[in-house]
């Protein structure tokens, strides 16, 4: 998922929340009425899935988890281990980053060579640039920082759905995924579980860790432990620390074994 650039322009999560990249605060019920006509334009609830499809698919990273500076995969979370650049939207691990400034690059970005930003203000810029020449990495965080406040705007939860909702229907599999932790939680849009399983299933079965820890945690949640451990399982090996942690918590409760 995509990590805020620059200050920190977004509350903590929850470790459930987190996994869908979504935020924990209840969005206003007013605001429900005004997203409702994009909602229903982001398209038709992707389509059922098998359970041997869901569970034999999605096992590798999509493109998107390697530094392009050193072609080395990323390690997951990705915020914990690499940061996205404002002014270039390229994700560099931290060991480039080290590397960088040890050359004597200091706040100069290790990619393109742009300084640094120093300010919201700044960042902001940049991002908006980005997002006219339609960067979906730039367009999901501006989303977020609409969703939550960030970075000197003004909470607009209506625009970061819309955002959101554009990206989805082309096909990103951050913005599906958030968009289905929305209908999950009725954040946003209207209160929708199996559409929001449905988008977590589609994006998951293309390799996307975070949306198979929500299905994981869904099924947690309605008691198919057996099933939620195959989900953590398989993003767990594709580096989802969160998924690991989860999996200890189910073998100390029973629901885990050894073998496993």
């Amino acid at each position: 998922s995509r990590q805020e650039v620059g200050p920190a322009c977004v509350k903590t999560e929850t470790k459930r929340e987190e996994a869908t990249d979504g935020g924990s605060g209840e969005a206003p019920s007013a605001i429900h009425s005004s997203v409702s006509s994009v909602a229903s334009a982001a398209g038709e609830t992707p389509g059922f899935i098998t359970e041997v499809v869901l569970m034999n698919s999605g096992h590798e990273l999509p493109e998107g988890y390697t530094c392009p500076l050193c072609c080395l995969p990323i390690a997951l979370p990705a915020e914990k281990h690499s940061r996205l650049k404002s002014c270039c939207m390229k994700r560099l691990c931290d060991g480039c980053i080290l590397a960088s400034y040890q050359r004597g690059l200091g706040d100069t970005c290790a990619f393109c060579r742009t300084p640094t930003p120093d300010s919201d203000a700044a960042i902001l810029a940049q991002l908006r640039k980005r997002v006219d020449i339609k960067d979906p990495d730039a367009t999901f965080i501006l989303a977020k920082a609409y969703y939550y406040g960030g970075f000197g705007l003004q909470q607009d939860i209506p625009r970061a759905v819309q955002l959101w909702m554009e990206m989805a229907r082309l096909g990103d599999m951050d913005a599906q995924s958030r968009i289905g932790f929305l209908y999950f939680k009725g954040e946003g849009v209207e209160k929708d579980v199996a559409r929001a399983i449905r988008l977590w299933q589609h994006t998951a079965i293309q390799g996307h860790p975070q949306s198979r820890h929500a299905l994981g945690a869904h099924e947690d949640d309605i008691g198919n432990h057996g099933l939620a451990v195959q989900h953590w399982m398989i993003s767990a090996k594709m580096g989802l620390e969160l998924s690991l942690i989860e999996i200890k918590l189910m073998f100390m409760k029973g629901h885990a074994t050894k073998a496993q």
